[in-house]
């Protein structure tokens, strides 16, 4: 297998390219108009209290949140400003039924953006309730170097590097693979007018309705 085709993980799905310009510009938009309402902020990691190098927000009616006293988490308010997250934008709950595969609709869109410096450590995302409902991630603006690995954090993990445009979804056997981001690629993108990369992750929070 050559160096750029990698082995990805059993249900990963990496979709190239899905977005195109115009597509990618209305969701910049839509997320400047999130951000107004709910602005960027900076998370703090759980016990220690050090700062996340993303900044982040969320829409939907949960957003995910972290602080050094309470952890990670959802809830319904903005840390910062104790208001309601605003409306998920249409074209994203547009792409989750297109591609989730899930009859319910996504709860939380996590909107992370990285600078120059930014990275993600591996981590899963298991502050859901039901992983039978995937992730779904959306690259906007400069690439970034992406890993993704196993379901257990010693599992050899792969890389695949995002631009602008791109999808991928955390599924099936993938739903709980670790997985960040190690760095991004400055001026690769002229999206964003002044530069960075922003990250859409959809998620369903609770368990559909019984």
């Amino acid at each position: 297998m050559s160096a750029d085709k990698p082995v990805l993980p059993e249900g990963f799905r990496y979709l190239p390219d899905y977005l195109d310009r115009a597509a990618q510009e209305a969701l910049v938009e839509d997320i400047r108009a999130v951000v107004a309402e709910a602005p960027l902020y900076v998370p703090t990691m759980p016990r220690t209290g050090k700062p996340m190098s993303v900044r982040m927000t969320n829409c939907g009616p949960l957003g995910w949140v972290t602080d050094k006293e309470r952890g990670y988490r959802y809830q319904a308010t903005h840390p910062a400003t104790g208001k309601p997250w605003p409306q998920m934008p249409e074209r994203l709950a547009a792409l989750w039924r297109d591609l989730a595969d899930y009859p319910e609709p996504p709860e939380a869109c996590l909107i992370n953006f990285y600078d120059d410096t930014a990275k993600m450590g591996m981590h899963q995302d298991s502050d859901e309730a039901d992983f039978s409902a995937p992730v779904l991630s959306i690259s906007l603006g400069d690439s970034c170097l992406f890993r993704v690995g196993g379901t257990d954090r010693k599992d050899k993990a792969v890389s695949l590097k995002l631009a602008s445009g791109d999808i991928v979804l955390l599924s099936g056997k993938s739903r709980l693979a670790y997985h960040g981001v190690t760095r991004t690629y400055p001026g690769t993108s002229t999206l964003l007018k002044n530069g960075g990369r922003i990250n859409l992750t959809l998620r369903r929070v609770r368990s559909p309705p019984q």
